[in-house]
């Protein structure tokens, strides 16, 4: 036991916790209605939204999954740096147009969206379905994080992670999204100064970044499988595929949606994405630390421990824990953003739909904070169900299934003439296709090796369900069209995309 560490993390970690039970009382509303329990009340301005969005975002995943990655297989986990640089400005041109027809309309959730445009409750269904399994995974990630960190200062077992994981399930049921919102803005503040600090510290200590680079070329071919430090010509296909399909899946995950449908105006949605760059800076350089950990001669059990280990063998005691802490919180955030999301999903579009169609708001935040509590349980589940070799594979595996709504919410968003039924048909196929290529590994990768006119190339199995989904959408589309099937109502109108466009 690392006490010092600890009693830092401790300090820190009750700091946060008490700032999530005081949100209840932020910007003061009834918590009963399930639009400011779950959206808190699309109050939320530019400063906020890039906190709460950021922290959404940028989670143990950044902190943990990607420097791990590099620490195990090097030079191919960069691919997180260029996908959250293409991603803002292609949802520069989606989300401000996304959120003027929820906030028209009144939608919480994306099946909402997809109800009002087509009129179809099955498809509606279907990307509820995909965005609250997707988000299992990725809070299974959090929780990983937050494994990872609690085991290097020297805590054995499960149960810190469930005493942190009752913390975080009650703080969310109080408060909503108002206890994720304040807590990013402390949990960005030490992730940043986290940062910084390693980027200094760290490499003076190791020699500089030529010797960082040059030890990393040297560990790397020595790993099982070997890993290098440049990207091999075989990779370039798995890299791209990665870079891509992570970018177009990132602001469609439900979590993210959430973030951004709780700004107060579509100029808090056009400003964020052009300010959340800034976050990919910071990536840049806590993909890095993967790197620096094998120059540091860290020898992690498992990958997801190589940040961990390397604070405390390069910085005192008290600075490890304050990193800790970061990180850790840095999983608490998004974890309990993605229950929210996830059990808004539920509430809205499986619950209200199906079970209970006239139950009040105040039912529905009810139906919604109890159902935010077993998501978080469905996490656990999937951590002890599905071990993966990386933890950012968590991510990867949720990137195959959300991929699968593109069609729909994309370009949906932008044209109704692609067929209800055919968005529905290629959205299975796709789901389908893309968990047989993931099982094909024994459920361990998500990069599938395609054998086309001869040759074969690798990548990401989540773009290659996307390609088949979209060509099974266009086929059928033209069957139905020609068959002249009906194509459902639209509770939208062209000038709904346009609210305040001026702006």
């Amino acid at each position: 036991m690392n006490w010092t560490a600890f009693a830092v993390f401790i300090i820190f970690f009750i700091f946060v916790t008490v700032l999530g039970f005081i949100a209840a009382r932020w910007r003061r509303a009834d918590l009963n209605h399930l639009e400011e329990w779950g959206l808190a009340g699309r109050r939320f301005g530019t400063l906020i939204t890039w906190f709460l969005v950021g922290g959404d975002l940028y989670t143990a995943y950044t902190f943990i999954a990607v420097p791990a990655l590099m620490y195990g297989a090097g030079a191919l986990g960069f691919y997180a740096v260029p996908y959250t640089i293409v991603v803002y400005p292609m949802f520069l041109l989606i989300l401000p147009r996304f959120w003027s027809v929820a906030k028209q309309h009144g939608y919480v959730t994306a099946s909402d969206f997809i109800e009002g445009r087509f009129g179809d409750k099955l498809l509606s269904l279907a990307i509820a379905l995909t965005g609250i399994v997707a988000t299992m995974p990725y809070i299974a990630l959090q929780l990983t994080g937050m494994q990872a960190v609690i085991s290097a200062i020297g805590i054995g077992g499960d149960w810190p992670l469930i005493i942190a994981f009752i913390i975080l399930a009650l703080y969310t049921y109080t408060s909503g999204l108002r206890a994720p919102a304040m807590i990013a803005v402390v949990k960005d503040l030490m992730i940043y100064i986290t940062v910084i600090v390693s980027v200094i510290v760290i490499p003076m200590k190791l020699g500089g970044f030529g010797h960082i680079f040059h030890a990393a070329a040297v560990a790397l071919p020595t790993h099982n499988p070997p890993g290098t430090a440049i990207l091999s010509p075989k990779q370039y296909a798995t890299y791209g595929t990665l870079a891509f399909g992570s970018a177009l899946a990132l602001f469609l995950y439900p979590h993210a949606l959430t973030g951004v449908f709780s700004a107060s105006s579509r100029r808090v949605v056009k400003r964020n994405m052009a300010l959340l760059p800034a976050y990919s800076f910071a990536l840049g350089i806590v993909a890095l630390l993967g790197f620096m950990a094998l120059a540091a001669g860290v020898h992690a059990k498992s990958t997801s421990q190589a940040v961990p280990l390397l604070f405390l063998k390069e910085f005192p005691s008290w600075f490890a824990g304050f990193g800790f802490a970061a990180i850790a919180i840095g999983a608490l955030v998004p974890a309990a953003i993605m229950s929210i999301a996830a059990s808004n999903l539920f509430t809205r579009n499986i619950y209200k739909t199906y079970f209970a169609k006239g139950a009040s708001s105040e039912h529905e935040a009810r139906v919604a904070k109890i159902v935010s509590l077993l998501v978080k349980v469905g996490a656990l589940i999937f951590i002890l169900g599905f071990p993966q070799q990386y933890a950012i594979s968590m991510q990867q595996v949720g990137g195959i299934l959300i991929l699968q709504t593109v069609p729909a919410l994309v370009l949906g968003l932008y044209t109704r003439w692609f067929h209800r039924r055919a968005l529905l048909i290629g959205w299975l196929v796709g789901i389908v296709y893309g968990i047989y290529m993931w099982g094909t590994t024994g459920y361990k990768s998500t990069t599938y090796t395609l054998h086309l006119f001869g040759g074969s190339v690798a990548g990401y199995a989540g773009i290659w369900a996307l390609v088949l989904n979209v060509v099974v959408v266009v086929v059928l589309t033209l069957l139905f069209r020609a068959a002249n099937l009906s194509n459902g109502s639209d509770q939208t109108s062209h000038s709904d995309y346009h609210v305040e466009a001026s702006l």
